[in-house]
């Protein structure tokens, strides 16, 4: 089952601490965020409480991150919201839900990134940490992280809505990219933990740069050429290279290739959320359309600079 908005208040969050985690529920409670997935609630000064309440997968992902998110944040330079108490489905609530570390910062959706060098290097030390070879039995993907030119049906799709709905103005340019990207070899190394989902909502700033990295629902092993599609994503203008460089090991030019294919994928997703939002359509979110735009943009640029 799914929960609503209304479904979810201070008042059950409080509740359910003192059904299970009684030494929490004194601490204050007020609400964070309501994610695509799950509502975030602070607990106290350091802790949040998430709850899934809007889609019928959410529960799965909530339950890989509190199996696999604490054994990968102690390398990770960004603060994560590590999972601390596991909360079970009851009569209040017959979802699973966890207490964890609060994370500080602005989506960036709302607040982007503006310092060129720090943001590019604040970027690539956590892709670089995060990106190393998973164990056996790591979780799959949600169709992200594998061959990209399995994806092609699905860029097709988006960018026939984005044109039609006068979104995309040039929409060649945006085909030569995929083109470029889809032609690319496949990645031929091992598989890499990622974060699998890192548009503006999902990474948090302050003063002009990151300070935390949230949602890791999607986390799971491939190509990291998925989470190196945040250099057009995420970045300011001008801070591709910077990051390029930092990163480690350096790219090589066909992983960049696919990586531009999945920012592709990402800008679309992105230009048809902020849409929605604009036009009051369920699941918009209007704060997504300027990043969307943007990394359309540098995405046309970056091909043939």
């Amino acid at each position: 089952m799914t929960a609503t908005a209304a479904d979810i208040t201070e008042d059950l969050v409080r509740e359910l601490l003192r059904e299970q985690h009684a030494d929490l529920a004194h601490l204050p409670v007020r609400l964070g965020a309501r994610g695509w997935d799950n509502q975030v609630w602070r607990l106290g000064d350091d802790l949040a409480v998430r709850l899934p309440w809007a889609t019928e997968s959410a529960d799965a992902l909530l339950l890989k991150e509190h199996a696999w998110l604490p054994l990968i944040a102690p390398r990770l330079p960004l603060p994560v919201p590590v999972p601390q108490r596991l909360g079970g489905p009851s009569t209040r609530f017959p979802r699973p839900w966890l207490v964890t570390t609060w994370v500080a910062g602005e989506p960036a959706d709302r607040a982007p990134a503006t310092r060129v060098n720090e943001s590019a290097d604040a970027l690539a030390a956590f892709l670089t940490a995060l990106h190393h070879p998973a164990p056996t039995g790591e979780p799959t993907g949600r169709g992200r992280g594998g061959p990209l030119r399995d994806q092609t049906e699905n860029f097709t799709r988006g960018l026939a809505s984005a044109v039609e709905l006068g979104l995309i103005d040039n929409p060649d340019a945006v085909r030569a990219v995929w083109a470029d990207a889809a032609a690319a070899p496949d990645w031929a190394g091992p598989q890499l933990w990622l974060h699998g989902d890192l548009h503006p909502a999902n990474i948090l700033t302050a003063d002009g740069t990151f300070s935390g990295v949230i949602d890791f629902g999607d986390l799971f092993a491939g190509d990291p050429a998925c989470d190196l599609a945040a250099a057009w994503i995420l970045l300011p203008d001008g801070a591709a290279d910077r990051f390029h460089e930092s990163y480690r090991p350096v790219p090589d030019k066909a992983t960049l290739r696919r990586a531009r294919g999945w920012a592709v994928l990402k800008a679309l997703a992105g230009m048809h959320i902020g849409h929605s939002g604009v036009h009051g359509l369920p699941g918009g979110k209007s704060t997504w359309g300027p990043p969307g735009h943007a990394s359309m943009r540098r995405l046309t640029a970056s091909l043939h600079p």
